[in-house]
């Protein structure tokens, strides 16, 4: 399996991003999907994640009410929409992919057997 993000870039705070993140490969065994950050000299933090059939939902609350993530089945892709971005967010954003018996959690990045590379996000003052 292999994850593929993408979207990252610069923007002022208070302004939006999407980054998007493509599945391949035996991406019908993928449980939970998820976005982790990690930004420079700290350690990698959950950021948000959806459920296999994106029923459920769960965010940091340093991000609920600003970003919103989402999944397409159909096309492997998972997104995670961010408004009202400000300087804190600035990280690497890596998406990640459960694979097994779908029963960890969500939150944990222990979780995940699969991470994408990272794309960077850096919101100016």
């Amino acid at each position: 399996v292999q994850l593929q993000a993408f979207g990252g870039g610069l923007v002022q705070a208070g302004g939006s991003l999407r980054v998007s993140c493509a599945a391949s490969g035996r991406t019908f065994s993928i449980h939970a999907m998820g976005w982790f950050r990690q930004a420079p000299g700290k350690e990698r933090e959950f950021v948000a994640a959806i459920s296999r059939r994106g029923t459920s939902t769960y965010y940091a609350d340093s991000v609920k009410g600003r970003f919103t993530i989402s999944r397409d089945n159909s096309k492997n892709t998972v997104a995670l929409q961010m408004n009202s971005l400000k300087p804190e967010d600035t990280a690497v954003y890596h998406c990640a992919a459960e694979f097994g018996l779908g029963v960890g959690d969500p939150m944990n990045r222990d979780t995940y057997n699969y991470w994408g590379q990272g794309t960077q996000v850096t919101v100016s003052s």
